[in-house]
């Protein structure tokens, strides 16, 4: 791993000591002072890191001048305590450079969480269904917030299509890498035979927009169709125009939203909806541009691959980009996926470092 410098080290906590000085002079103008506070806030943890490493190198410093006294019992003290800060540095200095390290400027963003039942029918459905209660729960776990966008429901009980809105800190950071295709292996309800069924189903974790995000002139690049609902609810969402389909006419997106009984909140979750996948796919274009082909080692996020096994029958769950196998899917799916995400976050971390120090 790179080493950071000292005189990088000796930039940093400049720059958060004049950044600390221009805000207590309190003569900023109030934009200024936002912007200013703002770095401050992102350096602060960056200059805390730095400050460790360059008070842990000191300290060895000084212990090695200690360790050629003479004096026998100064050179052991230094040898001894030598050894405790040889162990304790590189965790230091990996963690300064992971705080260099580029941040995903969505990453403490909510998130747009959408499944979708693959291929296996009614038992994809169910599938979804258990992926999406198991989202569900670790958010709750997480002390995030879950409203559901919409859903379709199956006859078995499952979902053909679940779309919620998961709002809370660090939310797209620790889902980000469930984009893609979950495998379920288990033996159907419905089996008699007793043999085990693969069926699967989507994932996408998208980063909500902000409004200044996206810019839509609703007149020129909307086409907004209002039509009687055809699916469950009231009497009301039957009867009355209240189902709203848009279209953003320069990309052909289309989202259609019916699952209220007010026009207007179909409209404004449908454009919620629209928003998060516009900004998605232009941040998708900008990693294109910036990547070119590199995928990282946890995986490119596309939906078309697959990338974990539920195996009901051996009680196991594996991540197939990390090679992480773990025999804890009743826990897993009750929502405990701390150990599932803290490996893909490492590995992200890792394989961003290694590309680091290419």
């Amino acid at each position: 791993m790179t080493s950071i410098s000292p005189e990088r080290i000796a930039q940093i906590e400049a720059r958060r000591d004049e950044l600390q000085a221009q805000m207590a002079r309190g003569d900023l103008p109030s934009d200024r002072f936002v912007a200013v506070s703002k770095e401050y806030a992102e350096l602060e943890p960056v200059a805390a890191a730095a400050g460790e490493v360059r008070r842990l190198r000191a300290e060895l410093d000084v212990l090695s001048l200690m360790e050629g006294e003479d004096d026998p019992e100064i050179k052991t003290m230094a040898r001894e305590e030598i050894a405790v800060i040889r162990d304790t540095l590189p965790a230091a200095e990996r963690a300064l450079a992971l705080a260099l390290l580029p941040r995903d400027a969505a990453d403490e963003r909510a998130a747009m969480l959408e499944i979708r039942a693959g291929t296996g029918g009614d038992e994809a459905a169910l599938f979804a269904g258990d992926l999406f209660r198991m989202y569900q729960r670790y958010a709750e776990a997480q002390g995030w917030r879950v409203e559901l966008i919409s859903a379709s429901s199956s006859e078995s009980g499952g979902f053909k299509e679940a779309i919620a809105s998961v709002e809370g800190k660090g939310v797209f950071a620790k889902l980000k890498f469930e984009s893609g295709v979950h495998r379920v292996q288990r033996v159907p309800v419905t089996e008699a035979g007793g043999r085990i069924h693969t069926s699967a189903a989507t994932v996408a974790v998208l980063p909500e927009a902000e409004d200044v995000d996206v810019h839509i002139d609703e007149a020129k690049d909307l086409r907004i169709d209002v039509y009687r609902s055809s699916g469950p609810g009231g009497q009301s969402v039957n009867t009355t125009d209240s189902a709203v389909r848009i279209t953003h006419l320069p990309t052909g997106l289309v989202v259609i939203q019916q699952d209220e009984k007010s026009q207007h909140k179909n409209k404004a979750k449908a454009l919620k909806v629209l928003r998060t996948r516009l900004y998605e796919a232009e941040r998708e274009r900008l990693h294109s541009e910036r990547a070119g082909a590199r995928k990282s080692m946890v995986g490119s996020g596309d939906r078309s691959e697959r990338i974990r096994t539920y195996n009901f029958p051996q009680g196991r769950v594996t991540d197939h980009r990390i090679n992480l196998t773990l025999h804890r899917l009743p826990e897993i799916l009750q929502g405990e996926m701390d150990d599932l995400v803290g490996a893909l976050i490492a590995e992200d971390e890792a394989e961003r470092l290694a590309t680091l120090d290419a």
